[in-house]
This record gives structure tokens, C-alpha cells and sequence, in this order.
């Protein structure tokens, strides 16, 4: 039985036009001042329902433009993107949270932000909190956490609104070694559940446990795509 697919990018590429600041005279005359960035180019890329793809790169290479597109945060200059379930992201770190409002009151904004419905919310309070570990927290405002604090509840809710594409950028790997090891283990309960993970990180032995895929991308371009030997490769400089 063919698995399902659950991510497919045909042709993808994105543009920027970067506006310099304060031109001259002369220049608000001359043709051509803004200068075009191609943030992703033709990307084409398959991901089945299920898979865990760990996207490795320099900075500026494309890796979160992409995980926006796929998202749907983002629009495509060119090519098409096809998606089948839902999409939970955490990508930005505040994205959905406000600094005044107390840790429950984030839980619900930021849960129906997703689209979860208050009742379904309230049966997965204790469970998001309790892995959030932040109870005795729940009750003040989000502008006394640390950003680790953030971190666990951001994750907590997004693994908790019932994703079928769950996409992670970056500040996932930070959390202390506990916070890591428990998400570790949701990603595999989740994974074992049918649910597709992309995880964009800088952090190897991050990628290296929770992923059995990696993209290596380069200046807009996915250059490789293949086993965990990329990370091993990315380490030494040989990529």
C-alpha cells in the first residue's frame, strides 16, 4: 500500500524586492535602485504523510521561507504548493501570544488561532499545561516568562491541537535537556500517529533524534536530500 502524500511543491520559487533606504536624488531617478532577492528557487519536494525531514542550512539559505510557504504564512512568487490535513506551525516564537494577557488566556487566544474550538480547548488545558510546565506560572501575565517559558507553551499547544502537519523552526531545540527529551517523545508518539514533521534547526543531535530525513538547502536551493549522514557531512564542512 502506497503512503499517502502529504506535502508537494512543484516549481516553488520566492521573490523580494529590497527597498534601500533614503536613495539620493539622482537615484529616486535612475531605474532599477530596488534590488531583487530570490529567497527560494524552482524548489520541487515531496514529503509523505508521516515522515520526520529536518531542513539544515546557512543562514539566508531559504530554510524558514520555505517552512512559511508550506504553511501558508507566505505566498509563492512562482509554482504551486499542495497540502493535505491540517497545518500547526510554530515558526515564530510571540507568534499568537499577547504579552498582557495571563498564560490561560494565551492558551485560549492562541488555540483559536489555530481553530480549536473552546471546548475542545478546555479538555486539553490540563494536558498543555502540564507539559508546558508552567502551573504555577498560569495565572500571570506572558511578559514575566523567559522565552524558555514561551517556548514550552508555544509547543504545548501546537502538539496539542490535533495537527497533521506539524512544522518547527528553530528555537524548538533550545528548551533545557528535560523540555527536550519529553518533546522528543511527543514528536515520536505523534509520528507513530500518522502526523508529518518538519523541523527547521542549526541544532545536529536535535535533527539527528527526531528526524529520518534531511534537506540540506544552499543559497535558495535544496542541494541534498537524503539520509542522516547530511548532518555528519554538514558538521564537517564537506557540504
Amino acid at each position: 500500500m502506497t503512503t499517502p502524500i502529504a506535502i508537494r511543491l512543484s516549481h516553488i520559487s520566492k521573490k523580494y524586492e529590497i527597498h534601500h533606504e533614503k536613495p539620493t536624488l539622482v537615484e529616486k531617478f535612475v531605474r532599477g535602485k530596488n534590488e531583487t532577492f530570490w529567497a527560494l528557487q524552482d524548489i520541487n519536494l515531496t514529503i509523505k504523510r508521516g515522515e520526520r525531514v529536518g531542513i539544515i542550512g546557512p543562514n539566508g539559505s531559504g530554510k524558514t521561507t520555505l517552512l512559511k510557504i508550506i504553511a501558508g504564512i507566505t505566498e509563492a512568487t512562482a509554482g504551486t504548493t499542495q497540502t493535505r490535513g491540517k497545518i500547526v506551525s510554530l515558526i515564530d516564537l510571540g507568534a499568537g501570544f499577547h504579552p498582557d494577557l495571563t498564560g490561560v488566556q494565551n492558551i485560549y487566544l492562541n488555540g483559536m488561532i489555530l481553530g480549536l474550538k473552546k471546548q475542545y480547548i478546555d479538555r486539553q488545558f490540563d494536558d498543555i499545561v502540564s507539559f508546558a510546565d508552567i502551573r504555577q506560572f498560569i495565572d500571570t501575565p506572558l511578559f514575566t516568562y523567559s522565552d524558555g517559558m514561551k517556548l514550552r507553551l508555544g509547543f504545548a499547544i501546537a502538539i496539542h491541537a490535533d495537527p497533521k502537519i506539524l512544522i518547527l523552526d528553530e528555537n524548538i531545540g533550545v528548551g533545557d535537556n528535560d523540555f527536550q527529551i519529553k518533546s522528543e517523545r511527543k514528536i515520536r508518539e505523534l509520528v507513530r500517529g500518522g502526523v508529518t514533521v518538519l523541523i527547521v534547526s542549526q541544532i545536529v543531535p536535535f535533527l539527528a533524534h527526531n528526524c529520518s530525513r534531511i534537506l540540506f538547502m544552499k543559497s535558495g536551493r535544496i542541494v541534498r536530500d537524503g539520509e542522516l549522514d547530511i548532518l555528519k557531512q554538514y558538521q564537517q564542512g564537506r557540504i
